[in-house]
């Protein structure tokens, strides 16, 4: 037995002639007729008697019937099913992100997404980038988004953005009316750093002792969301990345360009192993059109 046999009995059996038949499937009458003659030959026994022009089903038709419909509507809910991945209406996405953009940034993003594509189910993990990498290395998740540059080898990626850091200070301080901010404006400031651990520090400390400029370390936290609440609350100034002063909600902060410029790139890390799926692309090419949209031109680096 055949897929099309059994399409051209159930027809036949809902239709009750197989003109009838062969109009719902699309096919000629003698091709209707074919497929229901082989299908009897197949299976060993008549489907139908032909009482007054039209086809009787058979006892043991009506049996068959029932098991062939049941099987039928699994195949059409497999036919569905592919017509949603198709359409990028069905999947999973497994993300896991670095906390710079995946404490606020990402969960906006993944709302746009799932507005449009209804159906795709998402799972959200916040992990350092070095953890994020050893996921994507270990298959433990299908796309990872980093800070770059880090110190670990990652697999394939595409660049999200290449962003800029920025002064955080709070409304009141006297530098906001400056239009961009240099290590020797922040001399003798009270100011919020990240730890030793992230790679962030490293950078910033070198400019500072560069220009010979000493500020007042009292405060740490490894995330810039914090940060920027410290910074709102007068504790001090800071250097945070781009994508949390876009999503800082506080109205007591103001974000000034720096210089001389930090980077602070973000890139999203596709599948190691086999072909990028259409939903892993989709999610991509809106993320990247959401940053677009998003992210002003002044947060950005340009060379």
């Amino acid at each position: 037995m055949n897929l099309r046999q059994l399409e051209a009995f159930r027809a036949v059996i809902l239709g009750q002639t197989v003109t009838r038949a062969a109009e719902m499937l699309h096919i000629s009458q003698p091709a209707a007729t074919r497929l229901i003659a082989s299908l009897e030959a197949d299976i060993g026994f008549e489907l139908f008697d032909r009482v007054k022009g039209r086809l009787q089903p058979t006892p043991e038709a009506l049996t068959l019937y029932q098991e062939v419909q049941r099987s039928l509507i699994g195949v059409e809910r497999i036919a569905r099913t592919a017509q949603d991945i198709r359409s990028l209406k069905r999947g999973s996405l497994h993300i896991a992100c670095a906390p710079a953009m995946g404490l606020i940034f990402m969960p906006r993003v993944i709302a746009s997404f799932m507005a449009e594509h209804e159906g795709v189910h998402v799972s959200l993990v916040v992990h350092s980038s070095a953890q994020v990498i050893e996921l994507m290395v270990g298959q433990r998740c299908d796309l990872g988004i980093i800070v770059l540059p880090n110190t670990y080898p990652s697999p394939r990626s595409e660049q999200l953005i290449a962003t800029r850091m920025l002064c955080a200070l709070p409304a009141s301080h006297s530098l906001c009316e400056k239009p961009v901010i240099v290590p020797e404006d922040l001399r003798g400031e009270a100011f919020i750093s990240y730890p030793h651990s992230i790679g962030s520090r490293q950078q910033i400390d070198t400019i500072f002792a560069a220009h010979g400029v000493e500020r007042e370390l009292r405060l740490e936290t490894q995330l810039s969301q914090p940060m920027c609440e410290f910074v709102e609350h007068g504790l001090g100034v800071a250097l945070v990345d781009a994508l949390s002063a876009v999503n800082y909600r506080g109205d007591g902060i103001v974000f000034k360009p720096f210089e001389p410029a930090i980077e602070m790139d973000f890139a999203m890390l596709l599948p190691v192993h086999g072909p990028v799926s259409k939903l892993h692309t989709a999610f991509l090419e809106h993320t990247q059109a959401f940053i677009e949209r998003h992210v002003p031109k002044a947060y950005r680096f340009t060379a």
